[in-house]
């Protein structure tokens, strides 16, 4: 059984800071001085507790996907969305609800509907009744679009943009990628990127035009060739 505590910060005078833990029963001293070797001061593993309750729009967002997976592979939405919870258990160690009056947490909620999205790409399952929901302007998903070669605003097959120009007439085989902002955009999306400009696209679209820098192994997995170290 999850157990919660309510924790007090407060600045240290070395510049650092002080957390305050008030729990609701004293714990096994004996233990604490087994595993630590004092029962006065010891080291701990914390984590923030997210408070917030799971929103309208992840619960939207999750059947929507659910729905496009419904439409793809002909399954009942009800095997799915035990599929899924049953998954985010294991993945967890958790339960999960969405229903009106759950007591998961929007954070629960955001690792269940990657879960469903992972699912996605995988499989190849288009993206449809969930795309316009999709939070296109966290760094998951982009990062998942370029793994996949995915366009960021459609959905259609995509190229990789550079964010940060190259230059013209460089080698792209010469260049380290690494070091470059990339975006996954379809053909069209992409001539649309330089037509309108960043800004106008951004506000046109409502995605994030800064872009994300990939790894080296992630790179040479979308086969997007460069000069690295490797």
């Amino acid at each position: 059984m999850e157990r919660r505590s309510r924790a007090i910060l407060q600045r240290a005078d070395d510049g650092g800071a002080w957390l305050m833990v008030k729990l609701d029963h004293m714990p096994n001293l004996d233990h604490i001085e087994t595993v630590a070797g004092s029962k006065e001061q010891f080291y701990v593993d914390w984590e923030l507790a997210d408070t917030r309750r799971v929103r309208k729009k992840q619960r939207r967002l999750f059947f929507a996907l659910l729905n496009d997976i419904v439409d793809h592979f002909v399954v009942p939405q009800d095997f799915l969305k035990d599929m899924f919870y049953l998954q985010y258990q294991y993945y967890t160690g958790k339960e999960i609800s969405l229903a009106d009056h759950t007591r998961s947490s929007v954070t629960d909620a955001n690792v269940l509907i990657e879960l469903v999205v992972d699912f996605m790409f995988e499989w190849h399952v288009p993206f449809a009744k969930g795309y316009e929901l999709l939070p296109k302007e966290e760094q998951y998903f982009i990062y998942q679009c370029c793994r996949h070669r995915v366009c960021l605003v459609c959905g259609l097959p995509a190229d990789i943009h550079h964010v940060d120009t190259v230059g013209m007439g460089s080698d792209r085989n010469k260049v380290d990628h690494t070091q470059h902002r990339v975006l996954p955009l379809c053909r069209t999306h992409h001539q649309n990127y330089h037509q309108l400009g960043p800004e106008r696209f951004a506000e046109l679209y409502h995605v994030p035009v800064n872009g994300i820098k990939l790894d080296e192994e992630t790179l040479k997995k979308i086969n997007v060739r460069g000069n690295y170290e490797s």
